[in-house]
């Protein structure tokens, strides 16, 4: 008798990594098209890349300029990571973000309380405008099954032209720019450095990614939320009240975004000004996205568009290069990382399945 040669089990790579490889896949395609513009505008894109990478991270000073970037970005990619992971999509985190910020200015420059206590009212009075500035898409979404895609979009512009108006027209500072009054120092959020604007939001960012990534591994609301997000049919056949969980999920995504908006008031400006963090919220969910909605992952997502934030600065200077470019890579990360996404969901099971972790 010969011996029948037995079959070698086929190795899978885990999702885990396989979502991992697709993200990294999509940057290293982004940064290539980047290095294609730039190299069609008349610039060296290793020079370029060189001078963004010095202007990041080449010294003390530049460092802490991207972690005070970073610290936004990743409050904002928590608050889209949140959404994500309950299988819905924030795109209004930027609206979130700026009437969370006006809002704790105005505890900021309006109430007289004491040092520590100030900065918590603030901080929460930024939470919950942006809970309340996502609850009308949350209901609309959890009632009528309506798109929160295109609703928080919406939002965004709303916000961004309300807070606006209250600015110039309402609480306008006699004298000076389109800016409030600037808050009391008893709202001010602590400097972690000295010279520097990076201040206790960074901490308060990193703890959140660590506390989501903690609920979603460990706790049953936290399984239930992820399910929910991997298969809304299987989660309610389970026993998961849906309806009130998307609620639930896109409130608190939307305070999370609330709260980068007063981080970003009571640490860095001191003050509301019209346009005082331009483009942070949309860079969280780009954040969420390349990180597949892993929290830890947001973390070095926020850090990596943090220091192209910084180094675009000193690019523009050394370089003919535009800072836009930034914008433009950005964009491409984007195709990229939805092109991969949606290769992958097409590979996977269908169904109801609306994302896949």
């Amino acid at each position: 008798m010969t011996d029948i040669p037995l079959a070698r089990p086929e190795r899978h790579v885990p999702v885990w990594a396989q979502g991992l490889i697709g993200q990294m896949l999509a940057l290293l395609i982004a940064l290539a098209g980047g290095a294609v513009i730039i190299w069609l505008v008349g610039e060296s894109p290793l020079h370029v890349y060189e001078v963004l990478l010095r202007g990041a991270l080449g010294s003390a000073e530049n460092v802490a300029g991207s972690l005070l970037q970073a610290t936004p970005i990743i409050v904002c990619g928590v608050a889209a990571c949140v959404a994500l992971r309950g299988g819905l999509f924030n795109i209004g985190v930027e609206g979130q973000l700026y009437v969370g910020g006006f809002a704790a200015a105005w505890v900021g420059f309006t109430l007289n309380l004491p040092a520590g206590l100030h900065v918590v009212v603030g901080l929460g009075a930024g939470m919950l405008a942006g809970a309340l500035w996502i609850i009308l898409p949350a209901i609309m979404r959890a009632r009528f099954n309506a798109n929160e895609v295109v609703s928080t979009i919406l939002m965004n512009y709303v916000a961004v032209l309300l807070t606006s108006y209250l600015t110039i027209a309402v609480f306008k500072r006699p004298g000076g720019w389109s800016e409030t009054a600037p808050i009391a120092q008893t709202a001010y959020l602590p400097q972690l450095m000295d010279g520097s604007r990076v201040n206790l939001g960074l901490i308060i960012g990193l703890a959140l990614a660590l506390g989501l990534y903690l609920f979603l591994r460990y706790t049953g609301a936290g399984y239930a939320v992820s399910t929910m997000g991997s298969n809304p049919k299987f989660a309610a056949y389970g026993g998961v009240r849906v309806k009130r969980n998307i609620v639930a999920v896109l409130l608190t995504s939307g305070a999370i975004g609330g709260l980068a908006g007063g981080i970003e008031t009571l640490g860095v400006h001191r003050r509301f000004m019209e346009g005082f963090a331009p483009g942070f919220g949309f860079d969280g969910v780009i954040a969420a996205l390349l990180a597949n909605g892993n929290p830890l992952g947001v973390v070095v997502a926020a850090l990596f568009f943090g220091a192209l934030r910084k180094g675009s600065l000193l690019m523009e200077v050394e370089t003919g290069a535009s800072r836009e470019i930034i914008t433009v890579i950005q964009a491409l990360i984007i195709l990229c990382v939805s092109a991969q996404i949606l290769i992958r969901r097409r590979g996977g099971i269908s169904g109801e399945k609306r994302w896949k972790f």
